[in-house]
């Protein structure tokens, strides 16, 4: 078996996305094809060219993939269905990198697309006692966790509606976010309770839409102009102490971890690719509620625990800020189609590194890392570069 060492190098041929929002009467390949094609074009290729495939999605059913490929051509390439929660997409896009780094393809397709229904997600990774207990209720889990997070740190409510005034502030200056409008801090603050502390504008907005990336070896390149290099993808799942141990008691464990699944995830991307979090010019955070923005930008390494709130205040995460995070929206602002919620945020660092993100450019971006979330749980980390 090759070392990371030895792998080869694995470039981004195209990408492409949807508009994210609610279709009433259409599916998520319709979606998937079209995001599919919006690739293509983009590398330009053609289906003929496309090896394997894989696709992300957490509630499309069997042979979601299938369906999508089927719009655009069947051709007999091998189609893998990847079900990881919100990292699916980015699952998906490793299981492609791993088939190009190790030349068993040389241009592979990677997809995540949903169509999801309004409301609550409705969660299916707990046990039946768990689910009899409310634990499928997002909000409520992250409120538990964001208490303590209050506690330890000084994070206020205002703290973390200034996520949302930032990232819907954003999302205005993406074509293909949902929200096209901003929020102020007293509308985020006034929004109604869903479970104490998170108020209706701290939780995220669910979406309909697709995501896709072509990777390949550097010589099947066929777009002309700037090349985006994979330097790392890591996966991980939880670290035993850390789940289903409520947080203000962790510490008092004689097993505490000394590190999460976001650290861990986040430390072996940085030893693949060798950098670390000062070289990342531009950042997606995964923000599905908004205290989640602050304690993962915390866990990536951008800073110490309890310090995002203060630079979220100082500009720090702005577009022209010292870390740029979450450029296109975020979840908060983009929305979430689950499936495909990884995928976008890679083809925003795309679009970034490519200095092809129009109004919302940061300027001199060389590198830069994706970072989501899923339930499992699993944490999964990008970073590509120039």
């Amino acid at each position: 078996m090759k070392s990371i060492n030895e792998m080869r190098e694995v470039v981004i041929a195209g990408v492409g996305i949807t508009k994210w929002g609610f279709y009433e009467g259409m599916e998520w390949y319709d979606f998937g094809s079209e995001a599919i094609l919006k690739a293509l074009e983009d590398a330009e290729m053609e289906w003929k060219d496309i090896q394997a495939m894989f696709h992300g999605s957490c509630y499309a059913g069997l042979g979601s993939g299938h369906q999508c490929a089927k719009e655009v051509g069947l051709t007999g390439i091998p189609i893998v269905n990847v079900e990881n929660a919100c990292s699916s997409g980015s699952s998906a896009l490793r299981l492609a990198y791993q088939e190009v780094a190790a030349e068993i393809y040389d241009v592979v397709l990677a997809v995540g697309s949903e169509k999801t229904q309004r409301g609550a997600i409705p969660s299916k990774a707990f046990r039946p006692w768990e689910l009899k207990l409310g634990f499928n209720l997002q909000p409520a889990n992250y409120a538990n966790d964001t208490v303590v997070y209050m506690k330890e740190t000084g994070a206020t409510a205002e703290d973390f509606s200034r996520v949302t005034v930032k990232n819907r502030k954003n999302a205005v200056l993406n074509p293909n976010a949902r929200f096209q409008k901003p929020v102020t801090l007293e509308e985020v603050m006034n929004s109604r309770m869903i479970a104490k502390p998170l108020h209706l504008l701290h939780c995220c907005p669910l979406a309909d839409g697709s995501a896709a990336a072509i990777v390949c070896s550097r010589d099947k390149l066929k777009r002309k102009g700037k090349a985006i290099t994979v330097a790392a993808t890591t996966l991980c799942s939880a670290v035993y102490g850390e789940q289903y141990i409520p947080a203000d008691i962790r510490k008092s464990l004689k097993f505490p971890p000394e590190q999460g699944l976001v650290e861990l995830s986040a430390k072996q991307a940085y030893e693949i690719s060798g950098y670390g979090p000062e070289h990342m010019d531009v950042v997606q955070a995964y923000d599905t509620m908004t205290p989640s923005e602050l304690w993962d930008i915390e866990a990536l390494g951008f800073c110490k625990r309890g310090e995002a709130p203060r630079l979220l205040r100082e500009g720090v995460f702005d577009i022209n800020g010292r870390i740029p995070v979450n450029t296109d929206g975020g979840l908060m602002g983009r929305g979430h189609p689950m499936g495909a919620t990884a995928l976008g945020q890679i083809y925003e660092i795309v679009l970034q590194l490519r200095g092809e993100a129009g109004p919302r450019q940061v300027e001199g971006v060389k590198i830069g890392l994706a970072h989501s979330m899923g339930a499992g749980p699993n944490s999964s980390v990008t970073i590509l570069k120039t």
